[in-house]
This record gives structure tokens, sequence and C-alpha cells, in this order.
């Protein structure tokens, strides 16, 4: 049974009904803090053996070695000869239109240079060394093993360790095939709170990284929240979420079918559907309710619609945009006749689908932009991730001696006027007389 929210615009309290229905909170209680501040202080006090143990006891294997728990090259390369080809194919375009897309999200570094010879710029270069999380077991992600690697590949880091759990011993192999495809350089079978750790702190196998992306369970989510500052992170990302603008000449099946593609996450996920047209509300509604019985995960979608999915009927299109803006949505997707336009006047959204025929699904798997995106209205403030997230930059000065002399007037005066002498006659040694 269907139960989805309707909002309308013209109730005086839309707003704080709306924001109401938008908040989501981290599960994150102080059980898993404390358990995951455990597994932090356990990994970094004795490393490989301490990975080993909880591998064992949250994977249900039984390794003794961390060399059980790592994969060669030969056995990723192995992985991609054994997927079928319609798999194989699938995962090499993505690849391929991924790297396309990032190559133009590459920077380059700059300097100019003054009159009087002083150089000031700006030098760019890639992290050393990332670690990649990816979810293991029954789950199949491999379009996050090519989202998350690949930017870093064309950003030019040298070492991608992927980390991803196997319980029961459980390999995907479309996961490792992805890996290969994507240039990740080694492959650690460990997962949880417990492999975050080792990616932050180091192990005697596996080696400290400069930032850790990829998405994860709470415990993933909660460790990577307690390792930030020792190393980079990507995200704490909430669910999934779309939002759909559409003028109601969309086919009503279409769009019931673009907000199950993000409910179907889970339970939590976020489904929103915005229209100027009232009909069309209902005739979508009527739509989820005729094809909801057809999914396979249709347990999963009913308590995300139910629970978090909104109908809001607005005045206009206008409006509509507003609405838009003041969700920040990870997934925005404008189903109008010109959605060029109305993009145009889009200030927050993850990525922007436009047009009838752009199903966000496309952006999950293989159109080319990067499907991590910000979540839960962080896109008033965030960015998808890219080749940028794994490039870092250092400024460029280096002043001739005319420039250090008229430099240092300014500095001195600076200095001395926050009582830091000494900051102020390192300045004034180089003041030509």
């Amino acid at each position: 049974m269907i139960d989805i929210k309707q909002l309308s615009t013209t109730s005086d309290d839309f707003y704080a009904r709306l924001d109401a229905m938008l908040a989501w909170e981290s599960v994150s209680d102080e059980a898993v803090e404390t358990t995951v501040k455990g597994i932090l202080r356990d990994i970094r006090q004795r490393g490989d053996a301490a990975l080993v143990e909880l591998t064992n006891r949250f994977d249900r294997l039984d390794v003794s070695t961390m060399a059980e728990l790592s994969l060669s090259e030969a056995q990723l390369e192995q992985a991609l000869q054994t997927i079928p080809a319609d798999q194989r194919e699938a995962l090499e375009t993505a690849a391929e239109r991924l790297r396309s897309y990032h190559q133009h999200q590459k920077m380059e570094s700059w300097s100019y240079t003054e009159a009087d010879g002083t150089l000031l710029g700006q030098q760019v270069r890639a992290l050393d060394r990332v670690g990649l999380y990816v979810p293991g077991g029954k789950a199949t992600y491999p379009s996050s093993v090519l989202m998350n690697a690949i930017p870093a590949q064309v950003a030019g880091v040298e070492d991608i360790i992927m980390v991803v759990p196997t319980p029961d011993g459980e390999i995907n192999d479309m996961v490792l095939a992805a890996a290969r495809i994507a240039g990740v350089t080694r492959v650690f079978t460990v997962g949880g709170a417990q492999a975050v750790a080792a990616l932050a702190y180091g192990t005697e196998t596996i080696p400290q990284v400069d930032k850790i992306v990829g998405p994860g369970n709470i415990y993933v989510a909660t460790a990577k929240s307690m390792v930030f500052g020792r190393v980079g992170i990507d995200m704490i990302a909430g669910p999934s979420e779309i939002l759909v603008v559409c003028d109601g000449q969309t086919d009503p099946d279409w769009i019931a079918m673009d907000l199950f593609s993000q409910a179907e996450h889970d339970e939590d996920a976020q489904s929103i559907l915005v229209s100027p047209d009232g009909a069309f509300l209902q005739a979508v509604k009527a739509s989820i309710e005729k094809l909801l019985p057809e999914m396979e995960r249709k347990a999963i979608i009913e308590t995300s619609i139910n629970s978090r999915g909104i109908l809001i009927e607005v005045a206009d299109m206008d409006e509509a945009v507003e609405v838009a803006n003041h969700i920040a949505p990870e997934h925005l997707e404008l189903s109008v006749e010109d959605p060029q336009a109305m993009a145009g006047k889009i200030r927050h959204a993850g990525a922007i689908f436009m047009g009838r025929y752009t199903a966000e699904a496309l952006g999950d798997y293989c159109a080319g932009p990067n499907h991590v995106l910000p979540t839960s209205r962080t896109a008033r403030f965030s960015s998808p991730l890219g080749v940028y997230d794994f490039q870092k930059r250092s400024s460029l000065i280096m002043c001739s001696a005319d420039g250090a002399s008229e430099l240092g007037k300014v500095a001195s005066v600076l200095a001395r006027g926050e009582s830091l002498t000494a900051h102020a006659r390192s300045a004034e040694y180089r003041i030509r007389k």
C-alpha cells in the first residue's frame, strides 16, 4: 500500500514541513562509535595481527596471514578474463567514457612573472597514494570501483589500493575486473572499520594512504569521520536521493521508475517529485502503485517511498526551481521542455540530468560524470568527486631582489602591527637601503 507524502507550496508551513521530511541523521550512536574507536585503536597498536583477527571475526574467515588476504595482479586479470563478454564490454565502455570526461577536470600548474621579476604561481601534484573502499560479499558495485579509481588514475595517483571485504570467502569477479580496468594497483580482501584504520594508519602490509574514498556501511562511515585529519576523506554520505522536476508532459511510468531507481538503494533513500500539475502528480502515484509489484526490491522501495517519498505541487515552474534550490538534491532530473534554460537557474545540485530521455540511472553507470555526489543538502557547498579531489596545490613564490625590497616594506608594517618582530626583521633584512 503506497502512502506517499504530499505537499503544496500554498501551505503556510510548507518549508517547515519540507525541512522536517528532508532531515536525516546518521544512525551512528554511542555503541557504534565505541566499537569503531576500539577497532581503530587495535589496528594502530597491533597492525596486521589485529587486521587478520578482526577479518576472521567479522567476515567469518579462517586465515592466519595477510598474504591470504591479498590479491595479485594475476588474480585481477583472471577475473577480467572470466566474466561474461557483455559485462566486460560494458565495464570497458563505462571506463572509457569516465576517463574521457574526467580528463577535462585535470588541473595544471601555472605561474606568472611580475614587472620586477617576482614569480608567483601554483604547482599542482597528484596525491601519492589513495585507498578505495568497496563494499563486498554479495553486494556487487563494480561501478563504484570505476567512479572512485578512474579520477585518481587520471589525476596521476601512482598507488591506488583497494580494500573489499569477502564475507564467507565470497569474491565478486566483476568487482575485481573493474579494479583491473580502472588501474587499481593493489587489492586486500578486508573491510569494515578495520580496513579504514589500516589505510589511515598503515600496517606491516598495508601502507598508509593520503586519502580514503568510497562508500560503506555505518561502521565504515564512522571510521572515516574519525580518521579524517590523519588522512583525507571524500565525504560522509547520507542515503541516496533524487528530485524530479516535471512539467506534466512526461510518461508517468517513466517518472515512477526514476523515483524507484533511488528508492531501491535502501529504506532511507529519498525520492521527490515536483510539478505544477496536480493531476500529473496523481498519475505518477497511480504508476507507482501499478509498477511496484513488478520490482525485485519491492519491500525496500515501498518502505522508502512511504517513509521519505514526497509529491510536491508548486504554482509554476519558477517556483519549482525555488524548491529544487532549497532541497539541493544529490540527483536532479529536469524532465521539462527546455531543460537547459532551467538548468541555468539551478544553484544547488550534485548532478543535473536534463530532458525527458536522461534517466538518472545513466549517470550511475556510464554517462561519464562521477556518481559520487553530495547528499543531504550538502550540494549547497560541495561538489561531485573528481580529478581535483586527487590533486593538491602548492603556492609558488620567488621574489626578485627588487620585489623582496618592496614587499618587505609592506610585510614589516603589517608584522609590527601584529607584534611579530621576528617576522618584521626577517622581511626588513631584504629591504634595500
